[in-house]
């Protein structure tokens, strides 16, 4: 089995663990990649570098990505596109989407093995509509309008396949998949969805009403927000990219064609983990 690796070095002790990752790979038999960038740090290990991150990506059979939630997002992505499973090994605090533990790495056998399971998860398209032309990204986790440091209030408009259905006076919205759930939106008020679900949880930012709340919708529907505001907006994909928008330039949520195949290689069941991590969260 021809496997990437793809570690966040920013991340503590993410190097020991890639090579941990890697030792217990090879004697497993396994071909171990990485992208060249990566050569310097992890030369003489028995690794093939390629020159082209594509092509790496297209020829293996699983990708392995070792950080923190955001690391395993963004790694997450390219397997998307490529249509390639993933396993992530969490190396950061919560890691809700990861499969492994750094205290779990001998069930990596079962990987090379081919012993493993697959959750698919459902990403959204979000596409911001600008006169100079229009701006695409999908996000597996969320997209948040919020407000800049210095901005007022925000008056949103929410449309559904086309039609008005409610506006906000809040400091944001946030629009999350189901595995998203267990993220921002969770600490704003949002509901826990089971990530086997799909459907598009949108959830208001410190509203200015009581009776303002979380809905869910199926994930044929056809969302878009817009706001009201003189002054800054911004959208956030997935807590990594951050686009400034006008005030009236429409935002538009649609269930994307690409999904995530998430590697799990043991049988805990995602309200076990959420129990594990959020008490982890607690304490």
């Amino acid at each position: 089995m021809n496997i990437v690796l793809l570690p966040n070095l920013s991340k503590q002790d993410a190097k020991h663990h890639t090579d941990r990752i890697t030792q217990k790979l090879l004697s497993y038999h396994a071909q171990v990649w990485m992208y060249r960038p990566m050569e310097r740090t992890f030369s003489g290990r028995g690794i093939r570098f390629w020159d082209q991150f594509d092509e790496m990506i297209a020829a293996c059979d699983a990708m392995i990505a070792i950080g923190g939630d955001g690391t395993i997002i963004h790694a997450s992505k390219h397997a998307a596109r490529a249509g390639k499973p993933i396993l992530g090994v969490n190396v950061g605090r919560l890691g809700f989407v990861a499969g492994l533990e750094v205290n779990e790495l001998d069930l990596l056998e079962k990987l090379v093995q081919g012993q493993f399971d697959v959750d698919t998860r459902m990403m959204i398209d979000v596409e911001v509509k600008r006169d100079s032309g229009d701006i695409r990204h999908h996000v597996l986790n969320d997209a948040v309008i919020s407000r800049g440091a210095l901005s007022r209030i925000l008056d949103l408009q929410v449309s559904l396949n086309q039609d008005t259905i409610c506006k906000y006076r809040a400091d944001g919205l946030i629009l999350s998949t189901p595995t998203g759930s267990t993220a921002y939106s969770l600490s704003a008020g949002g509901p826990v969805v089971d990530p086997s679900m799909e459907c598009m949880i949108l959830t208001p930012i410190c509203p200015h009403s009581l009776l303002t709340r979380p809905v869910v919708f199926n994930a044929a529907s056809q969302l878009s927000a817009m706001a009201d505001c003189g002054s800054e907006i911004y959208l956030t994909l997935d807590g990594a990219t951050s686009i400034r928008i006008e005030g009236g330039e429409q935002v538009l949520f649609t269930k994307s064609d690409y999904s995530v195949q998430l590697i799990q290689l043991h049988h805990k069941g995602f309200y076990q983990v959420v129990n594990e991590k959020l008490t982890e969260r607690r304490a």
